[in-house]
């Protein structure tokens, strides 16, 4: 009799990709897989390319501030749960898998109410709202940071790391250079800025290109409708508004990497031992997540940290320089980071509670 799991997560990419990198060890151990997401989220379109049933129910995002959905929203919930609850019931999963996300609250919660094992992910350094709903009722917390094990119940927290979907490890670094048009003479430093970009390192970037082609040639993931088409033809200088498939080839090519500091994308960034600058988003953009996970991956050595309001033409040039200096330094500090291999140790987890 084959073993069913069900994942869930979603309200953003970065609540589905980790679901996403788990699939083929799955499938390849024999596990029926089965998605529970919101009837229109970003991960129904995400999970749409693989081949799995789908179910979608109801949701209420949870919010600490004030907006008049939050008096609708937890009917929505409530409506959720009973939906999740029948799902599971058709389905009989042997085990629940969440990467959190407002949608898997109801969904861990159904399945605790019909006694089946929830193991959750939570990328962040501190539980966003909707892993706190679920924390009671699940077997285990797989984190990413250490200092996240202080946050949850003792002997519940697992230091797993973040599952990285295997494509991401099989870059052609000679693909990359040939992409961007770049030589082999001198190193390239990639910045990403998220999906959506980010505005004030587009700019500091923009307005630091001439300075920084001096000593490197620049990949810029600039987000959507954020490309400057006034520097297309900037020798040593290639932009993209989003990349997916050619991803894993421009990270092979990299040498150093400026990123924001959300927890897939620095995990990414682990896994591959990619010397790193940070600048995370900062608390008037969030709830300050990012600037946490800055300071841990900092303080174990992975990263340097430059925090946005500190971002000039002086210090951006300085860090990205000190970084490349010193990057022989962070790339054998992530090579002994213990965190070689998330999704065996989930599994592992996995076949515990099955």
């Amino acid at each position: 009799m084959s073993k069913k799991i069900v994942l869930t997560g979603g309200g953003t990419a970065g609540h589905v990709t980790p679901n996403i990198a788990l699939l083929p060890r799955l499938k390849s151990e024999g596990y029926e897989v089965f998605y529970i997401g919101s009837k229109d989220g970003i991960e129904k379109r995400l999970i749409e390319d693989y081949n799995i049933p789908y179910y979608g129910v109801s949701t209420g995002k949870l919010r600490r501030y004030f907006d008049v959905k939050n008096f609708t929203d937890p009917f929505r919930i409530i409506k959720g749960f009973a939906e999740a609850k029948s799902v599971l019931k058709e389905i009989k999963p042997d085990i629940v898998f969440s990467k959190g996300g407002f949608v898997s609250v109801p969904i861990v919660r159904a399945a605790h109410s019909l006694k089946i094992p929830a193991i959750i992910h939570e990328s962040d350094l501190t539980p966003g709202l909707a892993n706190k709903l679920c924390i009671p009722v699940s077997e285990k917390i797989c984190c990413n940071f250490p200092e996240t094990m202080q946050y949850v119940p003792k002997g519940k927290g697992v230091l797993t790391g973040t599952p990285i979907r295997e494509e991401l490890k099989q870059g052609n670094k000679q693909k990359g250079i040939m992409l961007c048009g770049f030589s082999h003479f001198k190193p390239i430093l990639l910045i990403m800025g998220g999906s959506q970009g980010a505005r004030a390192i587009n700019e500091a970037v923009r307005e630091n290109l001439s300075l920084l082609l001096k000593d490197f040639q620049v990949i810029h993931l600039c987000g959507k409708g954020n490309v400057d088409e006034s520097l297309n033809s900037t020798r040593g200088y290639k932009q993209f508004e989003y990349v997916k498939e050619d991803l894993k080839d421009l990270l092979a090519a990299a040498d150093i990497v400026v990123s924001r500091a959300g927890a897939n994308a620095i995990c990414e960034l682990l896994s591959l031992h990619k010397p790193n600058l940070l600048i995370p988003l900062p608390t008037s953009g969030s709830r300050g997540d990012q600037l946490l996970n800055a300071e841990s991956f900092e303080a174990q050595g992975f990263s340097m940290v430059l925090q946005e309001e500190n971002v000039n033409s002086n210090t951006l040039i300085a860090s990205v320089q000190e970084l490349y200096c010193n990057r022989q330094s962070y790339i054998e500090a992530m090579s002994k980071s213990g965190q070689h291999d998330p999704i065996e140790t989930i599994m592992k987890l996995i076949k515990e509670y099955v």
